[in-house]
């Protein structure tokens, strides 16, 4: 879940960096109550074994913090795209021996993001 002050801004930054499907979502809740969300639905990708491949962005209502960790295949590619999308990094790429290489930012909405390209086995 991933809250934030602008779902568009947050919306179009994580449409771009990582290319996720963010859809309004599909609920039984009264459409007064969706709309006020702002509830999106995200989709990640196709789902692997031990990971998840979906989540949610929604309206902040409070100064919730989240830290998340995305896996990505092209570590590079993806901090080349941060600062441009709105966003900054925090932790630039740092290698874990054995688990891979890792980096944090910060999304357009002030939300840390850890990513993590995985050591290719």
């Amino acid at each position: 879940m991933i809250p934030a002050d602008d779902v568009g801004r947050a919306k179009k930054f994580y449409t771009s960096l990582l290319g996720w499907k963010i859809e309004p979502t599909r609920t039984p809740l009264d459409p007064k109550d969706l709309a006020a969300l702002q509830y999106q639905d995200i989709s990640t990708g196709k789902p692997e074994p031990g990971t998840l491949s979906g989540g949610g962005l929604y309206k902040r209502h409070m100064n919730e913090p989240i830290l998340n960790f995305v896996f990505v295949d092209d570590i590079d590619a993806v901090l080349a795209k941060v600062e441009k999308l709105g966003g900054k990094i925090t932790l630039r790429k740092t290698e874990i021996k054995g688990v891979g290489l890792n980096a944090m930012i910060l999304d357009s909405e002030r939300n840390t993001i850890g990513l993590l390209q995985p050591v290719q086995k």
